[in-house]
Formats: structure tokens, sequence, C-alpha cells
């Protein structure tokens, strides 16, 4: 079972040129996993928040393409939170964490590179259910 001491930071490769950068996210090299889904959330009005769920089997991968947000892991015990501003770089979310993504800049896009096409039976959408799943008791 995965757990906050287990996600990072991930940096991808920056190739940096006058004429603009380019960075690279591979499948089996810089995302560990082959990507079978990639969706983009943008607009996201002021004070809104994106995400509230972890996923049964499908990993993640989640960038800051353009602005910021903060995402926030949980794995029942333990928090933690990345302000993600950089689209050279992205956070691998293990099967069975819990995220919400807040605080998005003005003009942020945020991709998700996923493990898996779309399943909503692959999808915990209640903390007291996600709770139960990892064994605590929610009351």
């Amino acid at each position: 079972m995965a757990t906050i001491e287990d996600i990072r930071i991930t940096p991808f490769c920056k190739i940096t040129d006058r004429r603009g950068n380019l960075t690279v996210a591979q499948a089996g090299t810089d995302v560990p996993f082959d990507i079978h889904r990639a969706y983009w959330v943008y607009d996201v009005p002021g004070g809104e928040c994106r995400g509230g769920h972890a996923h049964k089997e499908c990993l993640e991968m989640i960038v800051a393409i353009n602005g910021s947000f903060t995402l926030t892991l949980d794995d029942g015990i333990n928090r933690r939170s990345f302000l993600l501003n950089h689209p050279y770089e992205g956070v691998l979310v293990p099967t069975g964490i819990w995220r919400t993504l807040d605080d998005f800049s003005s003009g942020a896009v945020c991709m998700v590179l996923a493990s898996h096409p779309f399943d909503e039976s692959d999808y915990i959408r209640s903390y007291d259910e996600y709770l139960r799943s990892r064994g605590i008791d929610p009351d």
C-alpha cells in the first residue's frame, strides 16, 4: 500500500533552446507506466477544488502545463501538498492515494497522464469509503 513517503516530484528532461523549450514525458522512462489516457483541467474558477478521489488501479502523473496549482495527497494518515508550477516536473500519484487540486492560478492547465482508460468503477469518490478501504475507521 503506497504512502505519502513514496511520493515525490519527478523531473522531466528539459531541452532549452533560444526558440523555446521542450519537455518530453515518455512512457516507460519518464512515466513509469504505459499511458492509456491523457486529459487536462483548465479554466478552473477561483476557489474551486478538483480531484477529491482515489483510484483502485489507475496510476497518474500530474503536471502543471501552465500556471500553478496545489496538489494535496493523502494516504489516510498523512497528508502532503505540492505546489506544481513547472511544466518540466510531474508528480506520480500511486494507486490508492486520495488527491485534491486547488489554488489554481489564472490560466492554469493541469495535465494528467493515466495508466488506465476511464472506468467509473476504479474511482473512490467518498473520503469515508476511502478511509475504510485503507483499514481506517472514519468515525
